[in-house]
């Protein structure tokens, strides 16, 4: 296996993790109630990770992935 199928299987892993773990928070805001006194420390965790989830969206979805292909191909990377 080459070095840049891994590094591009360890970027789909992390980039799943982040949406899951979107996705997992979000659920949680929306079914169970928040204790009072862990209230900053969640909000501070779900925007880092609603950051982080923009960042994967912006990478997968825009042109970043793209050009990241583009250069490979001619061998850039």
């Amino acid at each position: 296996m080459k070095i840049m199928d891994t590094k591009k299987i360890a970027r789909y892993i992390l980039g799943g993790l982040i949406v899951l773990g979107f996705f997992f928070i979000l659920f949680l805001l929306l079914y169970r109630s928040i204790p009072e006194g862990n209230n900053e420390m969640l909000y501070l965790a779900v925007g880092s990770l609603i950051a982080s989830f923009g960042t994967v969206v912006g990478f997968y979805y825009g042109s970043s992935e793209s050009s990241q292909n583009k250069d490979e191909k001619n061998g850039k990377v």
